[in-house]
């Protein structure tokens, strides 16, 4: 809990605070130029930890039909609630587990 308090809270307090300073200098191009790096490396950063998450937890055929289950819905159903899917995914693997 510590370490994801530790990990998200400053991304979270580096949204909220110059959030609105976002909107009155927003349109300088430099800023501009600034957020689209900022995007862009935290996409990577993103892809990089699901890539490792993924590797390390998709040990078995089960996990790995679950995972492209659950890829395949993400993909073809825009409008899925995703806690939800997370859910669904949990109790397949714990059903799974107990049988």
């Amino acid at each position: 809990m510590v370490a994801a308090f530790a990990t998200f809270l400053p991304c979270y307090l580096f949204t909220i605070l110059p959030a609105p300073y976002f909107k009155k200098y927003g349109k300088h191009p430099s800023l501009k130029v600034f957020v689209e790096g900022i995007t862009a490396a935290v996409i990577g950063a993103l892809v990089g930890a699901v890539i490792v998450i993924a590797f390390r937890t998709t040990t078995d055929i089960p996990t790995a039909l679950i995972a492209i289950v659950t890829i395949a819905i993400l993909l073809s159903l825009k409008k899925v609630k995703e806690p939800l899917l997370i859910l669904i995914a949990a109790l397949t693997g714990l059903l799974l587990k107990s049988l």
